[in-house]
Order: structure tokens, then sequence, then C-alpha cells
């Protein structure tokens, strides 16, 4: 099914208004060879192509002049073994759904990935992370489609390069493959990860389980996380910064409370949202767009946003943050202009 001159405002969680000049719908492999003519004719036209999940990633900076691939593909099929279960998840499945359903079910171990945004097939591109638990820790593999051969591939978890919201699939070797499902390894001798942030508060619980964790994981989401469908926003805004020890310690000599977590190769991550935080940037208003009030990290359109306001808004924050601690703060979110994926720079180059 495909759409023309259609508003993605509904298919992005900061709710901002852009059009795509095309939006063809995925719900079923049986589209494959449809979608597969849809995009030779943009390439013949030099036409941009998008592939677009939960959009709860994006920041649509202006209408996009090409074809957009809204991946709605859905299903989950358990297999259960003496020792774990497998799951493989339709790429279109929401993220959080599918993470409660587990739950529900006894099958733990995704619970500390609770409530972030977004359906399944891009969990793997950023492999999500909070609370001690990354995607990369439940992946087995991912499989996707080659947009210019049609050939269906699969990549085990090892061969997806997964780093700090970081995998092969945001390099550009893999600039043309659709994500269509991934498969998931959870162990029935389930470990419970509590030991970071707000959830160190069960680490006293003798009784501890998945179960707790997860809604702990909800409370505290929903609490410091303003609701997409009430707020627009796009979850946290910019990376957690990783600097090199010499670094973080003369922060810390001048802010002995910063926040900071030792990585395996000796550098630093910093807290971004304690930075903006420092900065004394929570309210700070340029036309609908803010810094949310209780929750530094996130930005969000307060209801009449454009993108040039949070274009504007967001390089205010890094400016600010590094004029106060010379750390520069790095975006999460994707930005999107007419012809692809760009970045805060260079859309404020035109600003």
């Amino acid at each position: 099914m495909i759409e023309t001159n259609c508003s993605l405002k509904s298919f992005n969680s900061f709710a901002i208004e852009a059009k795509a000049e095309q939006l063809f719908h995925l719900k079923s492999r049986t589209q494959f060879p449809e979608l597969l003519m849809y995009i030779k004719k943009a390439r013949q036209l030099n036409k941009p192509i998008l592939i677009l999940g939960g959009g709860s990633n994006i920041l649509f900076c202006e209408d996009f002049a090409g074809l957009v691939l809204k991946v709605e593909l859905s299903g989950v099929e358990v297999i259960e073994s003496e020792t774990s279960y497998q799951l493989t998840v339709g790429a279109g499945e929401n993220w959080h759904q599918l993470v409660t359903d587990c739950i529900e079910k006894g099958i733990d171990g995704l619970e500390n990935l609770a409530l972030i945004p977004g359906v399944v097939g891009a969990a793997p591109v950023q492999n999500i992370g909070a609370y001690g638990t990354e995607f990369k820790d439940a992946c087995e593999s991912v499989e996707y489609i080659d947009l210019e051969s049609g050939d269906l591939h699969t990549l085990s978890a090892e061969q997806c390069l997964f780093g700090y919201r970081d995998s092969i699939f945001k390099t550009l070797a893999f600039k043309n493959v659709l994500i269509t499902q991934v498969t998931l390894k959870l162990s029935k001798q389930w470990q419970p990860q509590s030991r970071y942030g707000a959830l160190s508060n069960l680490e006293s619980d003798e009784q501890i389980t998945a179960k707790k964790i997860y809604q702990s994981v909800c409370q505290i989401r929903s609490e410091k996380l303003p609701d997409p469908s009430k707020l627009g926003n796009a979850g946290s805004f910019f990376k957690n910064p990783v600097v090199n020890k010499a670094i973080a310690e003369d922060l810390l000599s001048n802010h002995p409370a910063m926040p900071h977590y030792p990585q395996d190769n000796g550098d630093i991550k910093l807290a971004a949202g304690w930075l903006i935080d420092q900065s004394n940037l929570k309210g700070k208003q340029i036309g609908g767009a803010s810094v949310h009030q209780l929750q530094a990290l996130v930005l969000v359109n307060q209801g009449n946003a454009t993108a040039l306001d949070v274009v504007k808004l967001a390089g205010f924050v890094r400016d600010t943050v590094k004029q106060k601690f010379n750390v520069e703060l790095q975006h999460e979110v994707r930005f999107i202009g007419a012809v692809g994926e760009t970045n805060l720079s260079e859309v404020l180059k035109n600003v």
C-alpha cells in the first residue's frame, strides 16, 4: 500500500509536521516484490529512500523528497528448550509490548529495557539499552533484506558489531538494507541486573524478580520521561558522552558530585542529562520546543514546535554545555533532511 504527499506527523513521536512524497506500508513478506518495485522506481528517478520504524528516535527537519518505507511486519514465535527461550520477532512489533508480553509469560531477561519506545527492528540499529542492559545481551541474530538484490540475509549477534548505541547497521555498507526480524535468546537461568541507578534500591530485596524490576523500570521511566502521546518528544535527545580518564578527573576536581561510569577500556562515561541540568537549561524554550522540566536529557514539543525550533534548541544546549564543561554532546536522535540523514551541525549551517 502506498500513499502520496502524506503527512508524517503521526509517524514520529516528536509530532513534528513533515510530508513524504511517497509512503509505503510494509505489513507482510508477500509485499517484498512490490516493495522492491517501488524502490527501483525511486532510484531510477534519483529519489531518496528512508526506512521508518516507530519514529521514536527521529526528527524530520523538513519534508522528505522521496520514498518512506514504514515497517509494520508483525509476529512473535517462541521456541522453548530446557535451558532457554528463543523468540523470533517481526521488525514492526512494538518493543515495549514485546517486553510486557514476555514478563507476563514468565520469559525473563528483557525487563530492564521496558518502556523504551519504538519497534523491534530499530532495536539492533541503535543497540538500545537502559539500566545496565543492552539489546546485544539478548540478541542471537538479525535478519534483513538487501534492498538492491532482494535477498534475505542473517547476521549473528557477533557479526552485528554492537557498540554503545551503535551497530553495523549504521555503517555505509548497510545503508541499503531493511531489518525484517530479530531472534532473541533468553536463558532460563535468569540473573537480575539491578545495580544501575535507581534500581539499586532493589538489591536488598531477597525476593527480587524480573517482574519487580520491570515494574520499577516502568515507574522510573514514567516519572522521568514525558509520554510522547501527551508531549511530543524522542526520548533521550543526546548520547551520554564518553571521555578519557584525564578529562574526567579534571572535571571531577571541580564537580566532585558529577555522575561518572568507568568503561572497560579506561574511558569514563558521563551523564549528559546531568551536564545539561548543571548548565541551568531545564525549562529553556525556543519557539515551541523546550528542555523538559524534570528530565534535562529530553527536548519536548510544547504543542506547536517546528523542526527549526527543536534544531535551534539542540544547538543552544550543545553549545552551552561545551562552554561550561568543554564536553561536546552528540545527538542520539536521528536528523532527517529532505534527501536523507543529516546532523545538527549541517542543519544549523543552513539556518
